[in-house]
């Protein structure tokens, strides 16, 4: 059913149809009212061989925010490597996103899907100012969604302005010798980059293209390399729902990557990417459809890898 894009169409629509209804939550998103925002709700699946299904508000644009992450992880392993591991760790915290946390005996940030890892991370991403990194990290995105992407200036002005938890973490990180640029420049960098506006449509693509292990859907452009992929994807598993992270697995199965807006992008290795779109969050930070349409597709889909076989 997986690879039917018609079949796939149709159980995207009943899925959608059957969370419609649910308005549990809270609307997080600065532009939004608890009543629109509790009304938008967008889904797409996209395959490895670049067929797209989609449904509801797919095409609504909105910000990237914690999202992007795992493309700034994988930028700071391109030009990295294995030493990344020096400045950020691979475990989960079972903490909220902003906690104060690092690691008691190195210092360092417990993973890049927390703030902290990605404030870490973005200061590893090679370029000669935070110009230059930003452009890297949308230039990236830009290519495994398949389009041109570009900051909202909007959002980024407001992550910047309130960005003071993030800036006390890059503080905690800079005292300990580890942060590799000025802690304002990190705080700048990943503001900037959780501003990049996509959609629904863009979430499955990048997701495939995860998926893909770096290759983007319907083409040959190898966006990461194969290995990098493997690592980002791997630490989404544990890592990129929070402190929902295990459970998450447990019901679903795929790694995946939450978002403030109510961005939710999971990963199907090797078959397809899942984008979903609904602002109302949990008290984790996590879309509350999006868990709840992302646990229902692998069950339908039979895409959890340590279930039985369809």
């Amino acid at each position: 059913m997986a690879g039917d894009t018609h079949d796939l169409t149709a159980v995207l629509a009943r899925e959608h149809e059957r969370f419609l209804d649910e308005r549990s939550g809270e609307v997080h998103d600065v532009r939004l009212d608890q009543d629109r925002g509790a009304g938008l709700f967008g889904l797409a699946t996209m395959s490895i061989d670049g067929r797209l299904s989609r449904a509801g508000d797919a095409d609504v644009p909105f910000a990237i925010q914690s999202v992007v992450k795992p493309w700034i992880y994988a930028l700071a392993l391109l030009d990295h490597g294995d030493e990344v591991l020096e400045s950020v760790g691979v475990e989960p915290t079972g903490a909220p996103f902003d906690a104060l946390v690092l690691e008691e005996e190195t210092g360092r940030p417990p993973n890049p899907m927390v703030n902290a890892g990605a404030l870490m991370a973005a200061s590893l991403v090679s370029g000669r100012d935070a110009d230059e990194r930003v452009e890297r990290i949308v230039d990236t995105c830009s290519r495994a969604a398949g389009r041109d992407l570009a900051v909202d200036d909007e959002v980024a002005a407001h992550e910047i302005e309130h960005g003071h938890r993030n800036r006390a973490l890059g503080h905690l990180m800079r005292d300990g010798d580890l942060l590799r640029c000025g802690v304002d420049d990190a705080v700048e960098v990943l503001a900037r980059a959780c501003a990049i506006s996509i959609t629904t449509v863009d979430l499955a693509t990048m997701g495939a293209t995860l998926a893909g292990w770096g290759s983007r859907p319907g083409s040959s452009e190898q966006v990461l390399p194969r290995h990098v992929a493997t690592d980002v994807v791997s630490v989404m598993a544990t890592c990129g729902m929070y402190d929902g992270s295990g459970r998450w697995l447990h019901r679903a199965g795929l790694p995946a990557k939450s978002g403030v807006d109510g961005a939710l992008m999971a990963v199907a290795p090797g078959r397809l990417g899942i984008g979903s779109y609904s602002p109302a969050l949990d008290d984790r930070g996590n879309s509350v459809r999006g868990l709840l349409v992302g646990e229902r597709l692998s069950e339908v889909l039979h895409l959890h890898p340590y279930g039985p076989p369809d």
